[in-house]
């Protein structure tokens, strides 16, 4: 059944799409540049003779996007629930897509010197700003139109922008290799990143036919809007907003360890061909397609923490198992411990965050709270994990345990802090406070 969405002559499936279209946009970059920062970017824009150091210092720009997200997601979390949603979402995805085409155009450090560095990382961290506004905004466009009781389902629509954008880019990467190693270095590499004007046309095209959700027009209706939401956060909800930073983390420096750290990991420290670990990202990306819906879908009728716990204890107790599976060296169990880890684990946990940080906060501050939340989150976790891993491999003489301890710790952390959230799944996102329901400690 289509229905429509809160009386706005929009159906739930088109804003579900619409949200949807733009995260393939802003994943297909944000994936694409990790993916060259190990294949290409370490030795056109910081040579430095060693390639470990090189992929270091590269991944080094690639946590500069991830600094600046928390940036951009206080900066359209305070617009978004001052102005609207819908006005944030299309500024947010020009940034990104315009920040990516520009980098398809940059010089090489052979050609410019040190400035060709320097705007890559300007351009990098206005990729990370773009980010930062746009996943709390097509989180909310989702949720807050959404029907009672498949709230996980639909806004898990949008979160399948992670794997569809992953196996975009990879699918890019692997056609552009096949013009031969050379000329991929040369100039092949920069069509991945030129596409991305075409993905925004169509994106904003799409964006532009949705209506803002009736929670929050009714807001502005009646002139409701919090004058600083930021501050509203952080003084009204305190312990919710920092116990769902923690169980962020989880989530976050998985799907990066499986990502970017694992090309490195197979090229650099096995001596593997490329192609190793992007069919592996590949077929993981397929079966987190089917993984993030499942599992939204699941988090409507049992919860959302039960469907989080689970995905963050798998990461947790498979971490050194999956290693040692790559350690093999092994295509097939490679491919095996991609799957599972990024695959299985990390998007049980992606399909069931989005609804879960949606209904902790209350409309009029609903914008900024998920994105401090999914943002800031990010920071300890995800935007330091690829540089973390690869230094804890260079110091410990390219042994896997020390990232696999990594993984296992803060999946630790991540559960936890799961444990003394408040499940969320029966709660009335146009209520102007959440219900006090009472946090419990089990995962059920």
């Amino acid at each position: 059944m289509r229905g429509r969405a809160g009386g706005t002559g929009t159906s739930i499936r088109q804003i579900a799409v619409a949200s949807l279209i733009g995260t393939i946009v802003e994943w297909y970059d944000f994936f694409l540049y990790a993916t060259m920062a190990t294949l290409v970017f370490n030795k056109a824009f910081f040579p430095t003779g060693n390639e470990l150091l090189s992929t270091l210092i590269a991944f080094t720009t690639f946590a500069a996007g991830f600094v600046t997200r928390p940036i951009g997601g206080l900066i359209f979390g305070h617009f978004g629930d001052r102005l609207g949603r819908k006005q944030m979402l299309v500024i947010t995805m020009m940034i990104m897509g315009g920040a990516t085409f520009l980098m398809g155009l940059l010089p090489t450090y052979g050609q410019l010197g040190v400035a060709a560095p320097i705007l890559l990382l300007v351009l990098r961290m206005l990729q990370g700003i773009g980010l930062g506004g746009e996943w709390g905004g097509a989180m909310l466009m989702t949720a807050e139109h959404a029907p009672a009781g498949r709230r996980g389902w639909y806004t898990s629509w949008p979160q399948l922008g992670v794997p569809i954008g992953l196996l975009a880019s990879t699918l890019v990467v692997n056609l552009l290799s096949r013009f031969g190693s050379a000329a991929f270095a040369s100039w092949g590499w920069r069509i991945g990143f030129l596409l991305s004007a075409l993905l925004v046309a169509i994106g904003l095209f799409i964006r532009l036919r949705v209506s803002e959700p009736p929670a929050f027009a009714e807001i502005v209706r009646a002139k409701r809007q919090a004058r600083l939401p930021l501050a509203d956060v952080f003084r009204r909800h305190p312990k919710t907003t920092l116990l769902a930073v923690g169980a962020r983390f989880s989530e976050s420096l998985t799907f990066n360890i499986y990502n970017a750290f694992i090309i490195t990991y197979l090229t650099v420290v096995l001596k593997l061909d490329k192609s190793v670990a992007l069919n592996g990202l590949l077929i993981a990306a397929v079966v987190g397609f089917f993984v993030i819906p499942a599992a939204g879908r699941l988090s409507d009728r049992v919860g959302r923490r039960p469907v989080f716990i689970a995905g963050a204890a798998i990461a947790a107790v498979t971490a050194f198992p999956l290693f040692g599976l790559i350690d093999t060296g092994r295509t097939g169990l490679i491919w095996l411990a991609l799957v599972v880890g990024w695959g299985v684990a990390a998007c049980t946990m992606y399909g069931a965050e989005g609804a879960l940080f949606a209904e902790l906060y209350p409309t009029r501050v609903r914008y900024s709270g998920i994105s401090i939340v999914y943002q800031i989150g990010v920071l300890p976790s995800g935007a330091i994990a690829p540089a973390v891993a690869t230094a804890l491999v260079a110091h410990y003489s390219h042994q896997s345990w020390p990232v696999a301890t990594y993984v296992l710790v803060i999946g630790v952390i991540s559960v936890v802090s799961l444990m003394f959230l408040p499940e969320t799944f029966r709660r009335d996102v146009h209520a102007a406070e959440p219900a006090a329901i009472p946090a419990t400690r089990s995962a059920s």
